[in-house]
């Protein structure tokens, strides 16, 4: 019975070395040496093939218990000393046990994708799709098919980063030429260039907004950033008027801004639209009296629209005699900042969580 003779050593050794163990360490060089792949233990028990059959069940028995002894004084061991690596580090720190935990807090949702969904849900309601189109346009897409004159300023590299076409020769709308010297390639400073694709591949009617972000050369300053995200949106069909564009506006700046806001259009220019007009709301901060917040005129600036000019439609396929529309833009930035009365565009864009966790 030399086999449980064996056993019974393997079940003292593990008694002295749990005894001697002062570390985590020590107690896994311990468990590895009896019961890992090559322990001692292990190779005792897959000897139990060579034994006599009938030895077999009283050796195998013997072995179970002996390996769920030396595991249970393991366990116990692992947490005795859990116990005293606690203790010793509270002393040490002089931890006081009684604080509460520390608790990882909930991250947020941007308050540019927060107003972005929301505009996107109002117009979703009266039946407005959601488009979407490429950063890197041609120009064709972002200035001529939208009625911008080949000397327009917003077509110079002072507005628009132009990029290089590496593939010198082709273009990527077959009506387009390069007046001005520059690169007919471009990243967009506008989406309105998305209105111009729905526009070739859908007919009337069509009813959409184009939120995206835009890119151009101004300095970063407290009203100014050279990537923000602009919604555009546009209407086609038959018989659209003016008072179509005027009731949508009021209906969604009151969802944005309050039911108790009262709006204003004051006749503008836009190349792509005519008759044009500049969107106003009354100051939320004084309730339109006038304040150091609205420069005193009672109003806030929030967008641009119009009707829809008939050249536009012309480029893209769409009879101007059977149908009308109107299209809006904004910036997001710019409504959050009305909304909230924030001072500087850049604290959008800082990451800071001091002020981002607010919304």
């Amino acid at each position: 019975m030399a086999m449980s003779d064996d056993l019974k050593a393997i079940e003292a050794q593990v008694t002295e070395g749990l005894a001697a163990a002062e570390s985590m360490e020590a107690l896994e060089a311990l468990r590895v040496s009896v019961l890992g792949k090559k322990g001692s233990l292990t190779q005792i028990m897959r000897s139990m093939g060579k034994l006599a059959p009938e030895e077999r069940p009283v050796m195998g028995q013997l072995a179970n218990t002996v390996r769920g002894n030396v595991d249970a004084a393991i366990k116990a061991r692992r947490e005795e000393l859990g116990r005293e690596l606690m203790e010793r580090k509270m002393a040490a720190d002089a931890c006081d046990v009684t604080l509460p935990g520390r608790r990882l807090s909930h991250g947020t949702q941007h308050l540019i994708s927060q107003i972005r969904e929301e505009v996107e849900d109002i117009f979703c309601g009266l039946g407005y799709t959601v488009e979407d189109g490429p950063y890197v346009e041609s120009t064709w897409y972002n200035f001529t098919a939208l009625n911008a004159p080949e000397d327009h300023p917003s077509r110079s590299a002072k507005d628009t980063f132009y990029v290089v076409d590496n593939a010198p020769g082709t273009m990527l709308h077959a009506e387009e030429t390069n007046v001005q010297g520059e690169s007919d390639v471009l990243l967009r400073t506008q989406t309105s260039g998305v209105q111009v694709h729905v526009m070739e591949r859908q007919k009337p009617p069509i009813y959409m907004i184009c939120p995206g972000t835009v890119f151009r050369p101004d300095t970063a300053d407290a009203n100014h950033l050279p990537q923000f995200t602009q919604i555009e949106g546009l209407v086609v069909d038959e018989g659209i008027t003016f008072g179509d564009f005027k009731g949508t506006m009021d209906y969604f700046l009151r969802q944005v801004f309050g039911e108790d806001r009262a709006t204003r259009y004051r006749p503008h220019f836009f190349p792509f639209t005519e008759p044009s007009c500049e969107v106003d709301v009354s100051c939320g901060v004084c309730g339109g009296k006038g304040c150091r917040f609205c420069k005193g005129t009672g109003w806030l600036e929030i967008l641009g629209a119009g009707m829809v000019d008939p050249n536009v439609l012309e480029y893209c396929g769409i009879d101007s005699e059977k149908y009308t529309g109107f299209a809006f833009g904004m910036g997001v930035e710019r409504i959050a900042c009305l909304r909230y009365d924030l001072p500087d565009l850049r604290m959008l864009m800082t990451g800071d969580m001091r002020f981002l966790s607010q919304f």
